[in-house]
């Protein structure tokens, strides 16, 4: 962008409200609690006999219109087919697609009618495939869903354990284009101390987003990623001096403002979702 442009910034999803597939009534209240995108569950909150019904449920529940995700079934499971036919309704505007190991599971959805795929990677060989599913047409961003990656490899804590992991998936995202990652779940519900600092962990390390398993925890998550005021009126005037000096050297509170500094207060307002000149 050029010294002096302005332009609105878009803000990314940064949180991710999980709701059962089989309880209806669930999805329009999850609409209103602040969460920027709502995803109906019709895997794991939702039992084997109840799938159906719950298919069912939401296909009755999308002619309202309103925007949702869907988490579908895996491409293992004997539900896949039929959740497929839900896929490329009005209303559906993104599927994470549940222990997603090979491109061409993407591309079965796609051609279902998906116009956004989140791959969900829970396993080994879908982190090992990390690069080919980043580089599949409709992938807008990953899902790192680490309570199943680590019973799948045996790792026991989701800190400095899933470190690598996590830094990885930032780094191959980055690469290809894609939107910064949504970290997964923070299973304490009612502890947002620990919420909120696996949230701002995740944020340090490039993640963009953060899966909700309860409305409770989307105001933290939102929160966490949202800049401060502090940090704000930092970044403009960070923006007006550069603009001021004409692209020249200057310092602002004794730090010296050069392009990476530059970037990274452009890169503030955006998350604000404030003006970028």
């Amino acid at each position: 962008m050029e010294t002096g442009e302005t332009k609105l910034a878009y803000i990314p999803k940064r949180s991710y409200l999980f709701v059962p597939g089989h309880r209806p009534e669930l999805i329009a209240k999850a609409k209103g609690k602040g969460a920027h995108a709502v995803v109906v569950d019709l895997e794991d909150a939702v039992g084997p006999d109840a799938k159906a019904d719950a298919r069912e449920s939401l296909r009755g529940w999308l002619k309202s219109g309103r925007e949702i995700y869907v988490r579908i079934n895996s491409s293992g499971t004997s539900h896949f087919e039929a959740d497929l036919t839900l896929v490329g309704s009005p209303g559906v505007c993104g599927v994470i697609l549940p222990k997603c190991e090979r491109s061409e599971e993407v591309e079965r959805v796609r051609s279902a009618g998906a116009s956004c795929v989140i791959p969900l990677v829970e396993t080994a060989r879908g982190f090992r495939n990390l690069e080919a599913l980043c580089q599949t047409e409709s992938v807008q961003r990953i899902l790192f869903g680490t309570i199943d990656f680590q019973v799948d490899l045996g790792i026991v804590g989701d800190g400095d354990e899933l470190l690598y992991f996590r830094s990885h998936i930032v780094l191959v995202s980055k690469l290809y284009g894609l939107q910064a990652p949504i970290d997964g779940v923070c299973t304490a519900i009612g502890d947002e101390n620990r919420l909120r600092d696996e949230t701002e962990r995740g944020k340090r390390l490039g993640f963009g987003a953060k899966a909700c398993i309860h409305p409770s925890q989307v105001e933290v998550v939102n929160r966490a990623f949202r800049p401060t005021a502090d940090q704000i009126t930092w970044a403009h005037r960070v923006l007006a001096a550069f603009s001021e000096s004409g692209g020249g050297a200057v310092s602002v509170d004794g730090q010296m403002i050069d392009v990476p500094v530059v970037l990274q207060a452009r890169e503030i307002l955006s998350s604000a979702g404030e003006p970028v000149s």
